[in-house]
């Protein structure tokens, strides 16, 4: 029996539709939208690709939307100061500094520099404890594991009482996600193990799990006679493993595989997300989710 396939793709857009809803609601009764300010400093092409689908993505759902582009050798004093002039400002809401940031700056002093309240991000350490405590604590949480989280709720993955395994242990996926499906509360509530390369038997492990969240940055790692048969398998790893021509455009393009061997383990499990089309489309989803968040604690909505 072939796996249902958990399609970010499509849970996106569902997403983004009832934030393009609630912003509407609003602006016609408080005359607000939210605010995202984007800081890029330098022009990394990657960075530059990924800045302009986070602009496409708040123009699209009327957000008040601010691209702040700076030359690479803008000092480290410079953006220091240009965080704080953002986190007076009124009309925004969100800041988001594009990582990396060139070498002679600190990129810890910067992240820490943003107000706590306006880190949509999720990762200044004022948010990392509200997400440690859980409940009403929580802000905003890392935009890749709150969307794993929505992609598992969203496929009717039951998770009261579930084991779900993580395999990594990293501070952008691994720890928050093992946190977040730990807590009390709906799409949470699970029994979680954390395990990582000093784990001695790694496959002993993800056999156990009914929920198996990877996060290894290792392709192939995971084999198909690791996965519970009927287990939700969500594969957070994109690791280009070479190139193609495109068939669209004749360009070249890259190979993208995930930490499972999708194609033998969509035979084995009950729920599993593809690579690419996955999680990766929901992390600049709930960004978009934090921001609106922030508008609405402002506005004493939540």
């Amino acid at each position: 029996m072939t796996a249902k396939l958990i399609l970010g793709t499509e849970i996106r857009e569902v997403i983004l539709k009832e934030i393009e809803e609630e912003v509407k609601e609003i602006k016609a009764k408080y005359g607000k939208v939210p605010g995202l300010v984007t800081i890029l400093v330098g022009s990394n092409p990657a960075s530059v690709s990924y800045v302009t689908l986070k602009i496409q993505t708040a123009q699209r759902l009327g957000f008040h939307e601010v691209q702040d582009t700076r030359p690479e050798n803008m000092s480290e004093a410079e953006l220091l100061a240009l965080i704080d002039k953002y986190n007076k400002d009124d009309l925004i809401h969100g800041i988001l500094v594009q990582l990396p940031l060139p070498k002679h700056i600190d990129e810890k002093k910067v992240l820490n520099a943003i107000d706590p309240d306006k880190d949509v991000d999720g990762f200044h350490p004022i948010n990392v404890g509200r997400l440690m405590i859980g409940g009403s604590e929580v802000k905003f949480p890392p935009c890749t594991p709150a969307g794993i989280q929505e992609l598992i709720v969203r496929s009717g993955v039951p998770t009261d009482g579930a084991e779900v395994v993580v395999v990594g242990r990293s501070n952008i996926v691994g720890k928050p996600i093992a946190v977040m499906m730990m807590q009390k509360g709906p799409g949470a509530n699970a029994t979680v193990t954390v395990v990582h390369t000093a784990t001695k038997d790694l496959a002993f492990h993800c056999k156990r799990a009914d929920i198996l969240i990877v996060a290894a940055g290792v392709p192939g790692l995971v084999k198909p006679e690791w996965i519970k048969p009927g287990a939700c398998v969500i594969d957070v790893g994109v690791n280009r493993v070479g190139e193609k021509i495109s068939e669209k455009t004749g360009k070249k393009v890259p190979i993208l595989r995930g930490d499972v061997d999708f194609e033998a383990a969509k035979e084995i499990a009950g729920w599993i997300t593809p690579v690419p089309g996955g999680v990766g489309p929901m992390t600049i989803t709930m960004l978009m989710k934090n921001t609106l968040k922030s508008l609405k604690y402002k506005l004493g909505l939540m």
